[in-house]
């Protein structure tokens, strides 16, 4: 079963939902390790959006994820022209680390799990279909997203300071 969802499009909500734990969970595993690790690392600076509702939840959450992954089913379609599947989801993800890391080097490190994620639903939804190919990494980018995003654009609904 678990197989299944990693190599062939079928049952997506559940593959929306193990994506997304697998993502939040290696990501929040790789903060907290670097946290402990690198301590004085700064995060990336959010403080543009800040307490600006829902227009931080749109960017970061809707506009954020569908334009990553449009670049994202572009250019890990042409690493497909030359590289397997494998090698593609790998230098896909570490492009995607090297970008975030651009604003804070630790952030990237973060990024690289959930991007493997996201790749790897693109290589295998685009099977099924472009249209699915786009929308499984969307969503499940999303997913990532979301609750940071909320908790940014609603900095007050939180007992702890977001910064």
């Amino acid at each position: 079963m678990w197989r299944d969802l990693v190599t062939s499009p079928t049952r997506p909500v559940l593959t929306l939902v193990v994506a997304y734990l697998l993502s939040i969970t290696g990501s929040l595993l790789l903060a907290g390790l670097l946290r402990y690790v690198a301590p004085e690392a700064s995060p990336p600076d959010f403080g543009f959006f800040l307490g600006k509702g829902l227009i931080t939840v749109f960017a970061l959450a809707v506009a954020s994820p569908l334009v990553e992954t449009l670049i994202l089913a572009g250019t890990t379609s042409l690493l497909l022209r030359w590289v397997k599947p494998q090698f593609a989801v790998l230098l896909s993800s570490l492009g995607w680390a090297l970008a975030h890391s651009y604003q804070a080097p630790i952030w990237g490190l973060v990024i690289w799990w959930p991007f493997i994620i996201f790749t790897t639903l693109y290589v295998v939804w685009k099977k099924r279909s472009l249209a699915w190919g786009i929308f499984m990494p969307f969503a499940a980018h999303f997913l990532q997203n979301l609750l940071t995003s909320v908790a940014i654009g609603f900095p007050n609904l939180l007992p702890i300071p977001v910064t």
